[in-house]
């Protein structure tokens, strides 16, 4: 059964607006943090593809004032107003991002989110193998900057070599969740590949 077109002005999308969030993506950052426990008070936490910054109010609550949030995107982020927050526009890709991520953040990291996605060109196995490299991207920054028995989570279509990249998470993580959020829109390819306890 059709589940019709993409309607922006959907229930998630009107939530956000009414809860003062970013985007309806929260949501679904919030609803894995529930599902798994991901974030605790006091926590550092690194978010690639951050803007326009969704997924950062929904962690720095969680992380309260005593913790330590860091986004990263290729588009500006508007000031949150949140001490705990930190933004800058970084490519993940660029050879000096390491340095550039410690210059903000000089630890490793509790959890690293990735929301990365790249411009859709409409072709499903493109967009599926782009999506998968920058999960894989994602996955190599949490490997050097993410804590033993810290978490991952990473956006990505499914398709493609999608059980090759969760084999790989499981040989690195104690579990390996999928989870397609509830405010997922209807059409959407996407899921969430979620790591819990680094080994």
């Amino acid at each position: 059964m059709s589940k019709g077109p993409y309607r922006p002005k959907d229930h998630y999308f009107r939530k956000a607006k009414q809860e003062g969030l970013r985007a309806r993506s929260a949501f679904k950052i919030d609803e894995i943090a529930a599902r798994f426990s991901i974030f605790r008070k006091g926590q550092a936490v690194l978010d690639l593809g951050a803007a326009p910054g969704g997924f950062l109010q929904i962690i720095a609550d969680q992380v309260g004032p005593n913790g330590s949030v860091v986004g990263i995107d290729l588009a500006a982020i508007t000031p949150l107003g949140k001490p705990q927050v930190r933004t800058a526009v970084l490519d993940v890709l660029a050879q000096d991002f390491d340095a550039q991520l410690d210059a903000l953040h000089p630890g490793a990291f509790d959890v690293v989110v990735s929301d990365l996605a790249p411009k859709t060109s409409g072709i499903r196995s493109t967009d599926e193998a782009r999506s998968l490299a920058l999960a894989g991207v994602a996955l190599s920054v949490s490997r050097r900057k993410g804590k033993p028995q810290g978490h991952f989570i990473a956006k990505l279509f499914m398709g493609g070599d999608f059980e090759k990249f969760r084999a790989e998470l499981r040989a690195l993580f104690d579990e390996v969740k999928v989870v397609r959020p509830e405010a997922t829109r209807g059409a959407s390819m996407e899921v969430y590949l979620v790591g819990l306890r680094r080994r």
